[in-house]
């Protein structure tokens, strides 16, 4: 009897709280279906005038007209602009368009004050952002294959570029030259600029960088273009083959801009943002102005972008690691 009576008890305890869930998961929906009912930010941990800015300001135009309510971009550069989000308010009205440079600042700086995976709900990823293989035009690589050999009969005598340690261009050469065993010198430079006119004079022997710099160099023939770190090839450099095609099968490396927000956003904004931020990126004009600044629209749900986060944060900070990058 008392066994019997208790079963019942957790019984009615468990329907009670089924129905909690359910009517909770009930009003998440429709306060969905209500958001936004005010202004929405989004803040940029980089200054204005950045790749990333002007991808935040494309998607603030468009969803500001698509939900008639005002979205403003917050330049907030640096670690305190994402630390900001992580503690916002979780309800959808302030959300964060960052780049992957998100997934490795633990592993470059010990004091980041959030955690880039568990304080953080992916959304959507808005764009890849592939670099291409530049080497000088006198190289004597005519391929990517044929520079890696080269490479390797040089132990310790070529130099890469890049535009920074931690940078896109760095990792990009980075993952190419753990993946094919290279011995190469990494020679840091404070920007991009400085960067492709240093590979352009033969200073460094490669670089990877932007598309916009790898087409109008190409064209120019100040430089060779071997290869694009891209999944699969740019639409603006059609004919140039991937890493993965040119010479290295297994080499995964794809830097990405997305949009999050603080972790415990109720799913069902997420879930809206997410569609309205895809619907976005089938625009032809949002396309067309992404194309001109070397990004391909790359969409994704949060289920998606949180498995992207989690991972690109596990497998780059080993890959810092391994190049003898360790946190300051």
């Amino acid at each position: 009897m008392i066994r019997t009576r208790a079963i019942g008890l957790r019984a009615v305890g468990l329907g009670t709280g089924l129905g909690i869930a359910a009517l909770l998961a009930a009003s998440g929906g429709a306060f969905a279906q209500d958001y936004p009912t005010q202004t929405v930010r989004i803040v940029v941990p980089f200054s204005a005038g950045s790749i990333t800015d002007g991808l935040a300001r494309i998607l603030a135009g468009k969803l500001s007209t698509m939900w008639k309510q005002q979205v403003i971009v917050e330049n907030r550069p640096g670690l305190p602009g994402t630390a900001s989000v992580a503690t916002a308010a979780k309800d959808g009205y302030t959300l964060m368009l960052t780049s992957n440079g998100h997934t490795i600042a633990r592993a470059v700086n010990k004091t980041v004050p959030f955690n880039p995976v568990k304080d953080f709900a992916g959304i959507s990823v808005v764009a890849s952002a592939p670099v291409a293989a530049l080497v000088p035009a006198d190289s004597p690589a005519k391929t990517l294959k044929e520079f890696i050999t080269l490479a390797q009969k040089n132990p310790g005598k070529l130099n890469f570029g890049s535009a920074g340690v931690a940078s896109t261009t760095f990792l990009a050469t980075e993952v190419m030259r753990q993946e094919a065993k290279l011995n190469m010198v990494h020679v840091p430079f404070k920007g991009a600029p400085e960067a492709v006119t240093a590979v352009v004079r033969g200073d460094v022997q490669i670089y990877f960088a932007p598309i916009p710099s790898a087409v109008s160099l190409g064209k120019a023939g100040k430089v060779k273009v071997l290869a694009v770190n891209s999944a699969k090839r740019a639409p603006q450099l059609p004919d140039v083959p991937t890493v993965a095609e040119a010479a290295l099968p297994n080499y995964r490396y794809e830097s990405w801009f997305g949009v999050m927000a603080p972790a415990g956003t109720p799913p069902a904004i997420l879930n809206k943002v997410s569609k309205d931020i895809a619907a976005v990126l089938k625009m032809k004009d949002v396309i067309d102005q992404m194309y001109k600044v070397g990004n391909i629209p790359a969409p994704t749900t949060p289920a998606e972008f949180d498995k992207i986060i989690s991972t690109d944060t596990e497998r780059y900070t080993k890959v810092m690691a391994a190049a003898g990058i360790a946190p300051k």
